[in-house]
């Protein structure tokens, strides 16, 4: 238990020491970056981050920082998974939180990056309108503060954690039903990530 209990702790410090300067850095992204070119589209979407006015894209710090996070998750709740859940729950938020968000950039986010960009540099594959940009760009902006909670609780979680007592007691064996569960969430993780991963 001591064994486990270290391993825990050692992942959720990761996962509060990468938490913090993710939401910041997020915080940064919306209210800085993005308050800039949603301002007044369709003209404001020039300040977009992307294309060969900007050296470095804002990915180069949130995709590592992301995946940081998620093994920091993972790790804790595999480390953890035997305590109670009312502790254990505190370990599901920051690798289930940060799952959600990347999935919901993936739907979400990439088609309106690319639509919006597009549009801004009047590029050949624009495919919207300025009332269209001006309703995506608002609609981006609401979109993102959901990015900016997740990123919050899955900072919150893990320090919450700490701060409390390891539990004595181990909750009981898990039946194979919901161990086969676990073993597919876990493969259908792996290949989302290694797909992630492959479309950047």
């Amino acid at each position: 238990m001591a064994n486990r209990r270290s391993i825990t702790r050692a992942f959720l410090w990761l996962a509060v020491l990468v938490g913090g300067p993710l939401l910041g850095a997020k915080l940064f992204d919306l209210l800085v970056l993005a308050g800039a070119w949603s301002a007044h589209p369709p003209a404001s979407l020039a300040m977009m981050p992307y294309g060969k006015a900007w050296p470095v894209d804002t990915g180069v710090f949130f995709i590592p920082f992301s995946a940081a996070m998620m093994i920091a998750g993972f790790g804790a709740l595999a480390a953890g998974w035997r305590t109670p859940w009312r502790y254990r729950w505190m370990l599901c938020l920051p690798s289930i939180g940060i799952l959600l968000l990347l999935i919901l950039t993936v739907v979400a986010f990439w088609p309106m990056n690319a639509a919006l960009y597009h549009h801004g540099i009047h590029s050949p594959k624009d495919t919207i309108t300025d009332a269209q940009s001006i309703v995506m760009a608002k609609q981006w902006v609401a979109l993102d503060w959901l990015r900016i909670l997740g990123a919050t609780a899955a900072f919150v979680a893990p320090l919450r954690a700490l701060t409390l007592p390891w539990p004595q007691n181990d909750a009981p064996k898990d039946p194979p039903v919901v161990r086969a569960l676990l073993v597919l969430v876990l493969g259908g993780i792996a290949a989302f990530i290694v797909w992630f991963v492959s479309n950047i």
